[in-house]
């Protein structure tokens, strides 16, 4: 049967990075869930690729309609960013499985649309400090670097991620990015079992 696997974690955590690796894998055979964004385009993102960029009319139009899965709108010094995946055609689990990233309410939407048995949750944990020193080094390398944005995700991190929430989402495995390499290989292990 094939399934979404779902990547969730902090900010920093390596989602980014873990999911790249993953779709890269042949082996895996799992297609990519694009989301789509309003907020803007950062260095090195490609349109279609990291997400569908798009402004808060096209969300609104796609919603009117019942389009929207999920969705989530984050008031940033910048203004409100909205993250959202929407049925657009792109999940066709008859043929595919599928990688997808977001958070513990996108995870709890899409295992609510698609069922809880073609839903499967991946958490990365990776421990405070490390997290804080990769956030900064990231946001170093932007062109316009958006440090208090960075401080207010680390900080919504805490709550959005808490050991309450995780146990209410149904999370009972986590796999630790302390080493990419360890971590890609557990996870790729628990993809397997689960195709």
């Amino acid at each position: 049967m094939n399934r979404i696997f779902y990547l969730m974690g902090k900010s920093a955590s390596g989602k980014d990075t873990i999911y790249e690796r993953l779709l890269g894998n042949r082996k895996l055979a799992l297609e990519r869930i694009v989301l789509y964004t309003t907020r803007p385009i950062r260095q090195g993102e490609r349109e279609g690729r990291e997400y569908y960029f798009t402004d808060e009319a096209k969300f609104a139009d796609l919603k009117a309609r019942g389009r929207v899965i999920e969705s989530r709108s984050y008031h940033t010094i910048h203004g409100v960013w909205t993250y959202f995946t929407a049925d657009d055609g792109q999940i066709d689990l008859e043929r595919h499985a599928y990688l997808g990233i977001g958070t513990l309410e996108s995870f709890a939407r899409l295992e609510g649309h698609f069922g809880r048995e073609k839903v499967v949750p991946l958490y990365i944990e990776v421990e405070d400090g490390e997290r804080l020193m990769r956030a900064l080094l990231r946001e170093k390398r932007q062109p316009y670097p958006r440090y208090a944005e960075m401080c207010r995700r680390f900080l919504a991190d805490g709550e959005d991620f808490s050991e309450e929430k995780l146990c209410h989402a149904g999370i009972t495995r986590r796999f630790s990015n302390q080493n990419l390499e360890e971590c890609l290989a557990e996870i790729e292990k628990a993809i397997y079992n689960k195709k």
